[in-house]
């Protein structure tokens, strides 16, 4: 049944965020992570899983990646009818799989797009085939507003070492130039007392620093997705690329210090999504 033109005027509507990522079994990265971070920020989740994940706090036990055409249909079945205020890219296994959803992408015209280039889980365990880094750069990068690689994900898509802050800028501002309009790299893989990311704004030729301090815990696993989803999240809020990532780090940060205090599984475990809501 349609809606009445009075309906349409006064029933309510979600901030409605799509993650397309992978399944993680263990609940504390990818999908699963993605779903609790736009809960806990306050929209409404939706999902397209690209791979099976048999997974846990150890590590990845086994992928299976879901067909390249059934992952087009998902895209399909969701934009056609419920649409997207902002859209969160994790996990994407193969360069098949990258092109087949870029071009759907296009096709339903989607905006503000976060892409999480996933490479490696917070194991070492390998997350996407080799053949997939040069198309991320090709048909993903083109279409984002904001794409977030830590620092050993930016050193393999610029193919360089990244020693000190000036080397991220210049990495930063190397990546803009496949197309998307900003750059976060972050910095959570260093090793100092400080948790440093960059954000480029290409527009602007502007580099913004965000720091904070580390937190020192093993419950680190699905920071990165978590951190794009969070992203993704506040952009469909209506904020611009820069308070959303503000936002975000503050949203990140309070999650990492509040899972700290747990203990779950015998590995990484994960952050605390809902700490606004529950202890």
């Amino acid at each position: 049944m349609n809606e009445t033109a009075q309906e349409q005027k006064t029933l309510k509507r979600y901030r409605k965020v799509l993650s397309i990522a992978g399944s993680d079994s263990g609940g504390g990265a990818g999908i699963q992570a993605d779903l609790k971070t736009f809960s806990a920020i306050g929209c409404y989740g939706m999902s397209v899983i690209t791979a099976l994940t048999a997974q846990n706090t150890r590590g990845v036990n086994g992928i299976h990646a879901v067909p390249p055409a059934f992952a087009v249909q998902q895209i399909d079945a969701v934009l056609s009818d419920i649409g997207a205020d902002a859209i969160k890219i994790g996990m994407l296994y193969s360069a098949e799989l990258i092109e087949a959803v870029a071009a759907a992408l296009k096709k339903h015209g989607a905006q503000k797009i976060v892409l999480d280039p996933v490479m490696v889980a917070q194991s070492g365990d390998k997350l996407l085939q080799d053949d997939a880094v040069e198309a991320i750069k090709a048909y993903l990068m083109p279409l984002a507003e904001a794409v977030t690689p830590n620092l050993p994900e930016a050193e393999v898509l610029t193919g360089q070492t990244l020693q000190n802050r000036q080397d991220v800028e210049n990495a930063a501002s190397e990546l803009t130039a496949h197309g998307s309009r900003s750059i976060l790299i972050k910095g959570g893989h260093g090793d100092d007392n400080q948790s440093s990311d960059l954000l480029y704004l290409a527009g602007e030729n502007r580099a913004v620093w965000l720091t904070a301090e580390r937190i020192q815990t093993r419950n680190n696993h699905g920071t990165g997705c978590t951190l794009s989803s969070a992203i993704a999240a506040y952009l469909s809020c209506g904020h611009d690329i820069e308070k959303a990532v503000q936002k975000a780090k503050a949203y990140m940060n309070q999650a990492i210090a509040a899972g700290a205090a747990y203990k779950i599984g015998h590995g990484h475990g994960p952050v605390h999504h809902f700490f606004r809501w529950w202890e």
